[in-house]
């Protein structure tokens, strides 16, 4: 006989994970939540809110956010009349603090939303042992619980490379480079993806030398290109060392610091002296301790729980969201996922689109986009027409100081329906919303391009991306 009985047991308390807690609680379901790890909890309690509240979004954007402004004061303001008497400085200590007391709130806001919604909250790694005609029976710390319907929210842990140890003191995974004590006159990245540009973005708009070294040919592949080609010119000017085709050799801890060898794209070797580094090479599914085979779950050789278009497994009543499965590894698909899995589960149409999931990378300038590339496109031979608008051309970009990038509209030929939004600018992260919400409903260009704006706004180039698809621009 298990200890508890519940209706709903989630297995992880991350985006995905509390999310899906409270929906199915709000649902009526009698719900708990299943969480282990500790991160920086002072006390070494567990902390909800998984990677990305502890160790991932939430954290990183307090950081960039501290080095924009940082860097803004360096060099921005002289030039709109603001004088810094005596010079500006960062103080390294203070920052982490202040990015920490942000992490403390929004956890502690979660146990807050539990006892709101009445979710049982269990301290323990969940783990399965048996399926019954009640349901599965999960292993929760020293605890036997029961649940009709289980939904696996685990996530996801930082990929390491053979042969580079991380400590996260002197070779760091996201979890150390959120923790430096003070600024590495030489960082060292691996990997040009989301986290590795984001991270090297802070540190070198604090002070740190930063040369980034990504295995692919082709930078930022995954974006549009010439969302790709903008990108790779502005880091380059902001002083963001990017190497591109180069094969890790060996990586050695020395005293003071560490020394990787590499292959550039030109096959020469080169060698790369730095005090700290960064290995940003993706992540995983995190499977660990969840004993799959004692039930027969279903997981591929790439370590994802297989799932179908509604999240179910192959066993009945048993549900995955998230990093584990396939799709995007991102906080907002995740808790999209759970809502569908919750209401499914009480008998609802739950419904997440991964088509019409948005990318954001929280570099300066931003970058977001949704639907397809224009490669893409060309790839699978969709006729379409693109418009394109820099933002230098916006009066609330030129008054903002910040007119760099622009927005960039996809549209089916025929049809004339939004295909694909590539913005790299100020607030692109927000931006972006327009079109996921147009895109979502089917809407064509012409529908933004009819739709009025506020002036004057960032908003304003959007609007001219889509008249621009029909050639028609307003203002550029």
């Amino acid at each position: 006989m298990a200890d508890k009985q519940f209706d709903v047991l989630v297995i992880g308390g991350g985006p995905g994970g509390y999310v899906a807690a409270i929906r199915a609680a709000q649902l009526g379901f009698k719900t708990a939540c299943a969480e282990s790890n500790p991160y920086a909890d002072p006390k070494g309690e567990p902390r909800l809110g998984g990677t990305c509240l502890n160790v991932g979004c939430i954290p990183s954007k307090a950081l960039l956010h501290t080095s924009h402004l940082f860097e803004e004061a360096e060099h921005a303001f002289e030039g709109q009349g603001i004088k810094v008497s005596g010079g500006v400085s960062i103080d390294v200590p203070t920052m982490i603090g202040r990015k920490n007391k942000v992490v403390d709130q929004l956890t502690q806001g979660i146990k807050g939303l539990f006892k709101k919604n009445k979710v049982t909250f269990l301290a323990g790694h969940g783990s399965f042992e048996s399926a019954g005609a009640g349901g599965y029976v999960v292993k929760v710390g020293n605890e036997t619980v029961e649940a009709k319907h289980v939904i696996i929210a685990t996530g996801s842990k930082p990929r390491h490379l053979p042969g580079v140890p991380v400590d996260n003191k002197i070779v760091c995974d996201n979890v150390g480079a959120l923790d430096f004590d003070a600024v590495p006159k030489k960082l060292g990245v691996i990997g040009a993806g989301v986290i590795g540009l984001e991270m090297g973005s802070v540190w070198r708009r604090l002070g740190a030398d930063v040369t980034v070294l990504e295995a692919l040919p082709d930078f930022m592949g995954f974006a549009d290109v010439d969302v790709a080609k903008e990108a790779l010119k502005v880091f380059a000017k902001q002083g963001l060392k990017i190497q591109t085709g180069v094969t890790i050799g060996d990586t050695k801890v020395t005293k003071k610091g560490v020394s990787i060898t590499y292959t550039d794209k030109d096959g020469k070797e080169a060698k790369l002296d730095c005090d700290r580094l960064i290995v940003s090479v993706g992540r995983i599914p995190n499977t660990d301790g969840l004993n799959a085979a004692a039930v027969g779950l279903n997981v591929n050789e790439r370590g994802q729980i297989v799932v179908d278009g509604h999240c179910k497994s192959n066993l009945p009543n048993v549900y995955a969201v998230g990093d584990v499965v396939r799709g995007p590894m991102l906080a907002h698909k995740a808790m999209e996922e759970a809502v569908m899995v919750a209401e499914i589960i009480a008998g609802q149409a739950g419904h997440c689109n991964l088509d019409m999931v948005p990318g954001v990378i929280y570099t300066s300038p931003e970058i977001a986009w949704v639907g397809k590339t224009e490669q893409q496109l060309k790839a699978e031979g969709v006729a379409y027409r693109a418009g394109k608008i820099p933002f230098m051309a916006n009066g609330r970009a030129l008054g903002s100081g910040d007119p760099t990038g622009f927005v960039k509209m996809l549209a089916c030929a025929s049809t004339d329906r939004i295909l694909g939004v590539h913005i790299i600018g100020a607030n692109a992260s927000e931006l972006i919303s327009e079109a996921v919400v147009a895109m979502e409903f089917g809407a064509a260009s012409e529908d933004l391009a009819r739709i009025c704006h506020a002036h004057p706004t960032l908003s304003e180039v959007v609007h001219e991306a889509a008249l621009a698809v029909d050639k028609r621009p307003l203002h550029f």
